[in-house]
């Protein structure tokens, strides 16, 4: 669906519901929202494509801040402007800021329940779920060349196997990418 020809009040609507939605029915955090934010902004909205997505994530997750939360930032910012923006970033945080406040004043009384533990046992085992298939999908779309293995493994050994904060390997990342383009030569 095309939104050009709608005004500019109804493709706020429109991202303050659509991220109302996704915030409202994913659970785990915001890389678990990453394959909802896909298919609905880019396979059903046609706001933006799978190459904007991946670029997206990339800022978002080197911003500080929530990545699902920067995520809606910047689509909403590419689809209807800074309106869009304000109303797709209320939109996927009010649902979570509502039941985060309920949960918050309920859950102490059941948090030695065993059945609720053993309920967000089996929201873990999903949201590690939700995570594989964001990190499968985002894997299938990137550019695959022995530089972007080195990165990605690089990457992966310093977060998993050193200390060093994850802010400074996104850093260093974005420098090798800036290395690989001027050695390269490759202007953007």
């Amino acid at each position: 669906m095309s939104y050009s020809g709608f005004s500019k009040s109804n493709k706020t609507l429109a991202l303050f519901l659509t991220f109302a939605k996704i915030g409202m029915v994913t659970f785990g955090g915001g890389y678990a929202m990453i394959p909802l934010i896909q298919r609905e902004t880019v396979d059903n909205r046609h706001w933006v494509t799978n190459e904007d997505i991946l670029d997206i994530i990339a800022i978002a997750e080197s911003t500080p801040g929530p990545i699902a939360v920067n995520a809606a930032t910047f689509i909403g910012r590419k689809v209807a402007g800074i309106p869009g923006a304000v109303c797709a970033t209320l939109g996927v945080a009010l649902p979570s800021f509502v039941i985060i406040a309920v949960i918050a004043n309920i859950l102490q009384a059941f948090q030695n329940v065993k059945i609720i533990q053993y309920a967000f046992w089996g929201v873990r085992a999903g949201v590690l779920a939700l995570l594989l298939k964001a990190l499968w999908s985002m894997f299938r779309q990137c550019k695959k060349n022995l530089f972007s293995g080195f990165v990605m493994a690089f990457s992966l050994a310093a977060a998993v196997f050193t200390g060093i904060n994850v802010i400074w390997i996104i850093i260093i990342c974005g420098c090798l990418g800036i290395l690989n383009c001027l050695f390269r030569k490759e202007r953007v």
